[in-house]
């Protein structure tokens, strides 16, 4: 989306066959599209929404390309509107043994500067620290307030609920949502031996007789949080509930998931999530689509936009 009311359109160049043929729509995927804007956008104030899912190069190449096509367009203001940061969880180098890995999330930070970015809205950062990886402004908008909400609507037993993070990492995720339900909360010590791939689980928390709710920002391969699930009820969890951010359910995820206790696996739609639902029925879906859409009408007309922070626009 450019702007309220515009279109852009990507129109990959014409390749000419010997046969005189279209050319295989398959090769023409994999080269680069050339982008126009449709309208004119000098002076306007534009918003180009680009989640970090599916085809994630793709995606990110296709984003900068039309955040330097306004821009060179002579737009006052360039904001990406990016619901799933790309490359998030790269945000660091964990271990001596890595330190020749990558900080991708600040290339990416870089990419989106250089190539003309005035403004950037996200969703649930893995790390916060991410906007310090920018020099212009960050807004990062949280799921928080939209999970309470979906918890008080649908989880009759909530006030007996008990929120688990399935990592130390979320302590402060599941404290404030514990604290905001008034109720307890628990976390999972998890200790891996490689990437996507957990070793052992410690439970510090009683849950026994109780509704856990495993909250996490994101869920990839799902290992984790099925391993979450089985500890919860050994350990005497009722029921066991996952709400999560961003699902990216790579892999085996859906079978896993099919496979788990779950009563749901709820995540938000800042990966579109249609596909997966098609292969699971426990996965259900929190639209965040007005969360977006009023921080976009807050940025425009220059309002605050922490009121998101800890409402739902209606």
């Amino acid at each position: 989306m450019v702007g309220a009311g515009r279109h852009l359109w990507i129109r990959p160049p014409q390749f000419p066959t010997l046969s005189g043929e279209a050319p295989d729509l398959s090769l023409v995927e994999k080269l680069l599209h050339s982008v126009e804007i449709g309208e004119s956008v000098r002076g306007e104030d534009v918003y180009i929404i680009q989640s970090g899912c599916g085809e994630i190069n793709d995606n990110l190449m296709e984003l900068l390309i039309m955040i330097n096509a306004c821009k060179i367009a002579s737009s006052s203001r360039v904001t990406a509107v990016i619901p799933c940061f790309p490359y998030a969880r790269q945000d660091k180098k964990d271990k001596v043994g890595e330190s020749r890995a990558p900080i991708s999330a600040k290339l990416v930070a870089n990419m989106l500067s250089v190539a003309g970015a005035d403004h950037i809205i996200t969703m649930d950062l893995h790390a916060s620290q991410i906007q310090g990886f920018f020099d212009i402004p960050v807004d990062n908008l949280y799921a928080e307030p939209a999970v309470l909400q979906w918890i008080r609507e649908n989880i009759t037993e909530w006030r007996n609920c008990i929120i688990v993070s399935p990592d130390a990492g979320g302590a402060k995720r599941v404290t404030s949502i514990a604290d905001r339900l008034n109720v307890e909360f628990a976390l999972i010590h998890k200790e891996r031996k490689k990437a996507n791939e957990v070793d052992r689980m410690v439970l510090v928390g009683d849950v026994k007789d109780r509704v856990a709710i495993l909250v996490d920002d994101m869920a990839d391969t799902c290992g984790t949080i099925c391993h979450a699930a089985d500890k919860l009820l050994s350990a005497g969890a009722t029921k066991v509930y996952a709400i999560l951010t961003h699902g990216i359910f790579s892999g085996p995820a859906i079978s896993r998931i099919n496979n788990a206790a779950f009563e749901a696996v709820v995540v938000t739609n800042t990966i579109p999530q249609e596909d997966k639902m098609k292969h699971c029925s426990k996965i259900q879906v929190i639209d965040i689509s007005m969360i977006l859409a009023e921080a976009i009408r807050r940025t425009h007309n220059g309002e605050s936009v922490s009121y998101l922070f800890s409402h739902v626009p209606l």
